[in-house]
């Protein structure tokens, strides 16, 4: 098994994990950390498609020939950016819903 396939895996995985914790545990908070851990798996699958065994970085030299893709590392940077931003807003609006409401958990 090579890596790549090896981390799609893991990928997969990931993602299955955050996907249960959002559909089966009521608390709001638990569902925001497993949106997280899926956030997270859609990140390990971009990287790992952007990757190149033996690659280099794509700075034109004298002699290399396989270069790196540099576009999922950018896209996969602005995206932790946005993930971090509506993690922070989502946290916030679940403190507000708590404090007002007391319903921070779903009973029943």
């Amino acid at each position: 098994m090579s890596t790549g396939n090896f981390l799609y895996g893991v990928a997969m995985l990931l993602f299955l994990i955050g996907f249960y914790t959002v559909l089966a545990r009521p608390s709001l908070i638990k569902k925001i950390i497993g949106i997280n851990i899926m956030e997270t798996s859609v990140f390990l699958f971009l990287i790992s498609v952007g990757s190149r065994r033996g690659g280099s970085a794509p700075i034109i030299l004298s002699g290399v020939k396989d270069y790196v893709n540099p576009l999922p590392q950018v896209v996969v940077l602005m995206a932790m950016v946005i993930a971090v931003g509506t993690t922070a807003l989502a946290l916030s609006m679940a403190v507000k819903i708590f404090e007002s409401s007391g319903a921070g958990e779903r009973r029943g």
